[in-house]
C-alpha cells in the first residue's frame, strides 16, 4: 500500500521508475537542459555528489550513448563523464566513478588525469545535506556545500564552461548569488517543473566561467568572504544584510520545463491494466552502500538482542 500511495502522490516518482531513472531528480536536469541547452558542445563532464546516479544517467543518455551508437564517432571522440561521490554507486554506461571528497584538491587532480590533462566543459552538482526542516539552517549548510563544490570547480572547469548546482532559497540567497557572480557573468536561479513548489529547492545555472584576473584557487575562501561585507572589511561577518536597501540585489529567477506538463504537487490517478489492477514498480537501482546502512545493522542487532532476552525470560518463567 505504501508504494502505491507514493506512486499516486508523486507523478515524477512513478515516471522515473517507468522510464528507468534511478531517482525523480533526473527530470530536473532534463528540464534545465530544455531551457538552457546546457549539453550543447559538451565533451567532458563532472557530476559532483553523484550517488545514486540519476544525473549521471542523464549525462550518459544525452551525451555518451548517442556517440556510442554513431558509427562515425571513434572511441577517442566520445564524451567523458566522471562522477564523484563519497558513496559507491552501481555502474552506468560511459561513466567513470571516483570515490572522493569534492572539497579536496587531490580529487580534482584525479578528474583531470581522466581528461588527459584537459578541463571539463560542464560541472553539475545535485548534492544536498540531510535536511532538518529548519529552513535557515538548511539554506546555510547547502550554500556551504555549493561553495565547497567551487573548490573543485575552480580546478577542473575550463574558461567559458558551465556549472549547475542545487540551492535552497532563503534570506541569504543574494549573498550566494553575488559569490557565484565573481566567477560567472551569467547566473540564473531556475525552478524546474519537477521540483515541488512547496520546496525551497532551486538550481543555480552558472554560465561562461571567467575567474577574476590573477585568481589563485588557494585564495577562494578569502575572496568569497569579501563579498559578505561592504568594501571587503575584514572585521564584519560574512553576511548578506548589507545587500538590502540601496544595495539590494535582484536575482534572475526562471521557471523551466513544460508549464503545461505534470505538476509535481498534484496527485494523479494510477494507471490500471486490463484487469483493473495496478502493479507498483520497484526502484530502478536501490543504494548499494547507503550511509544509513550501519544504523540499520545496529537496529537489527538490537532487535535480535531484545528478542533473545524475551525468550530467556520466557524459559525462566516456565
Amino acid at each position: 500500500m505504501g508504494k502505491a500511495s507514493k506512486d499516486k502522490r508523486d507523478i515524477y516518482y512513478r515516471k522515473a521508475k517507468e522510464e528507468g531513472w534511478r531517482a525523480r531528480s533526473a527530470f530536473k536536469l532534463l528540464q534545465i537542459d530544455d531551457e538552457f541547452n546546457i549539453f550543447e558542445g559538451v565533451k567532458r563532464v563532472v557530476d559532483l555528489c553523484a550517488a545514486p546516479g540519476s544525473w549521471s544517467q542523464v549525462l550518459s543518455r544525452k551525451l555518451y550513448i548517442p556517440s556510442k551508437l554513431n558509427p562515425e564517432c571513434r572511441n577517442g571522440d566520445r564524451p567523458l563523464i566522471v562522477a564523484i561521490d563519497l558513496q559507491p554507486m552501481a555502474p552506468i554506461d560511459g561513466v567513470i566513478q571516483v570515490q572522493g571528497d569534492i572539497t579536496n584538491a587531490r580529487t580534482a587532480e584525479v578528474v583531470i588525469k581522466h581528461f588527459d590533462g584537459c578541463k571539463a566543459d560542464l560541472v553539475v552538482c545535485d548534492g544536498a545535506p540531510d535536511v532538518t526542516g529548519l529552513h535557515d539552517m538548511d539554506e546555510f549548510v547547502q550554500s556551504q556545500l555549493i561553495l565547497a563544490a567551487l573548490t573543485i570547480v575552480t580546478h577542473v572547469l575550463r574558461v567559458g564552461g558551465k556549472f549547475i548546482s542545487k540551492i535552497f532559497r532563503g534570506k541569504d540567497t543574494s549573498l550566494l548569488y553575488c559569490q557565484l557572480k565573481l566567477f560567472f557573468p551569467r547566473v540564473t536561479f531556475a525552478k524546474p517543473r519537477s521540483s515541488r513548489n512547496s520546496s525551497i529547492e532551486a538550481f543555480a545555472v552558472c554560465e561562461d566561467y571567467s575567474p577574476p584576473e590573477g585568481f589563485n584557487p588557494k585564495d577562494l575562501h578569502r575572496l568569497l568572504e569579501k563579498i559578505g561585507s561592504p568594501c571587503g572589511s575584514s572585521d564584519l561577518d560574512c553576511s548578506s544584510a548589507w545587500l538590502e536597501g540601496p544595495n539590494k540585489v535582484y536575482i534572475p529567477f526562471l521557471a523551466c520545463g513544460d508549464l503545461n506538463g505534470y505538476d509535481s504537487d498534484r496527485s494523479y490517478p494510477l494507471p490500471t491494466s486490463a484487469d483493473g489492477s495496478y502493479r507498483s514498480l520497484d526502484p530502478v537501482q536501490p543504494p548499494i552502500a547507503p550511509p544509513y546502512k550501519r544504523a540499520l545493522e545496529l537496529k537489527k542487532a538490537s532487535s535480535s538482542h531484545s528478542a533473545a532476552i524475551v525468550d530467556m525470560d520466557s524459559l525462566a518463567l516456565s
